[in-house]
């Protein structure tokens, strides 16, 4: 199974590359724009930073303190372990053991959790105002095309949100399950999650479009706002590494409902991820430094994201 996910995002891309035009593709990152390409550094960095001030107020909400530059070290080992091995959660999966403090790990699951669900929510809503403001476009409805290629991911947004929404109506009885944790740590403090959540979630889209801008493609904003939402949800998918393969097919299936080519969107997608990995490294600087003293209780989880 692991070697099925190291090699299906290279089969995936290989595909990709054959079905729209690879050279192309491969020319535009051969010509990848430095500064554009520091630009989404920059920003991805910001992301994981603003993030991690998310998890640390969900946490501290549900009893469980922790200083800011303990948040962001931890935050970018989960980011680093999710980024490089298969699964995307064993990151967040140590995330939640090592910061219990010798609380109960349910709680810090539940911070992990719904600070996850807090950034998707934000996102659909990001995905949302742009489909409003493609609706209102000057072509109307037409100017989206309602393509196939938007039945996927779309759904996969909708039943996402659904499964949040059916998660925190559950255990409603337990003053430690689901439910009274969101009650607490989200709808407690809505503005704060609300703001964080959306800029966060902003970010992360112009990230993208400026990747796409140092592969020398302009994605306007408006459809940015709905597309890339779609593409980054492309990567819950299973059976990969982060998101690779997946997020580079739907890139190239959606980047046409944009203006711009296929290889466009591959080539766009591929330097977003490159970049994603290289914002992810100072997590393998912190995780070589970290103490190897795990909390009882907390193997078979490994020590050091998303």
């Amino acid at each position: 199974m692991s070697a099925l996910r190291l090699l299906l995002p290279l089969g995936l891309i290989g595909v990709c590359l054959w079905l729209a035009d690879g050279r192309e593709a491969l020319r535009r990152l051969a010509e990848l724009s430095p500064g554009w390409g520091l630009a989404t550094l920059a920003l991805l960095n910001a992301v994981t930073l603003l993030s991690a001030l998310r998890w640390r107020r969900t946490a501290a909400a549900l009893g469980l303190q922790m200083p800011r530059g303990e948040a962001a070290r931890e935050y970018y080992m989960a980011q680093f372990v999710n980024q490089t091995l298969p699964g995307g959660v064993l990151g967040d999966a140590a995330r939640a053991a090592r910061s219990r403090q010798n609380g109960p790990l349910s709680r810090a699951a539940q911070a992990v959790v719904l600070e996850r669900a807090a950034g998707q929510a934000g996102m659909g809503f990001v995905a949302l105002t742009g489909l409003v403001l493609m609706l209102a476009g000057v072509g109307g409805p037409s100017a989206l095309g309602f393509a196939p290629s938007l039945w996927l991911p779309g759904a996969m947004l909708v039943l996402m949100l659904g499964a949040l929404a059916v998660l925190a109506s559950q255990r409603r009885g337990r003053a430690q399950g689901w439910r009274a944790a969101a009650r607490i740590a989200l709808l407690g403090q809505w503005r704060t999650q609300g703001a964080l959540s959306l800029v966060i979630a902003a970010l992360t889209v112009a990230a993208f479009v400026t990747a796409a801008r140092a592969s020398g493609s302009l994605l306007p904003a408006g459809h940015a706002a709905l597309i890339v939402p779609l593409i980054l949800t492309a990567m819950l998918l299973p059976a990969s590494v982060a998101g690779w393969g997946w997020r580079e097919g739907a890139a190239a299936a959606l980047f046409p409902l944009a203006g711009l080519s296929a290889e466009a969107g591959l080539a766009a997608s591929i330097a977003f991820g490159l970049i994603s990995l290289l914002s992810a490294l100072p997590g393998a600087f912190f995780l070589r430094r970290s103490p190897q003293a795990p909390t009882q209780g907390t193997a078979g989880i490994a020590s050091p994201h998303d």
